[in-house]
């Protein structure tokens, strides 16, 4: 990123300070998501303690988000990514992605991974396809962590 952390896109720009995060924005957003729902504020803000965030900003007010969990040397899972509805429409979310990707920490990762059940052409452009070996990975999901009811 430049030398501030940011880049800019008037009235818009795009921050990885973590003072700059609005928590109850993020948590607002993500607890009514359909990947994270009814998740506690309290488990929003240790996952931004432990990863890169990227805030997108329009003055002061966040409204967008996205955050990478990373070693920085080999591995990256993007994950959270949103542009609130009254500022979507503007190609922030491309933007975004654009930012992520040319993060100077976040070069030379040998594997990303993301998993979307919907915004499969935000991520395409920038490499994301299905895994090449399918059979070679494992999860652990647990459907209903939070208690909202998930399936």
């Amino acid at each position: 990123m430049t030398t501030s952390d940011a880049y800019h896109r008037p009235p818009y720009r795009i921050s990885t300070r973590q003072e700059e995060l609005q928590p109850e924005v993020i948590h607002g957003t993500l607890t009514a998501s359909y990947w994270a729902r009814g998740i506690p504020r309290a488990l929003v803000e240790k996952s931004l303690h432990n990863s890169l965030c990227f805030g997108v900003y329009e003055g002061d007010t966040q409204v967008g988000f996205a955050r990478v969990v990373t070693d920085y040397a080999t591995f990256g899972y993007l994950c959270d990514v949103f542009i609130l509805d009254s500022h979507q429409g503007r190609g922030l979310g491309k933007w975004l992605m654009e930012c992520v990707m040319a993060h100077p920490e976040l070069q030379g990762l040998r594997r990303w991974t993301l998993v979307t059940a919907d915004a499969h052409g935000l991520y395409t452009p920038h490499g994301f396809q299905a895994p090449a070996h399918p059979e070679r990975h494992m999860e652990i999901l647990v459907p209903d962590a939070y208690g909202a009811g998930e399936k």
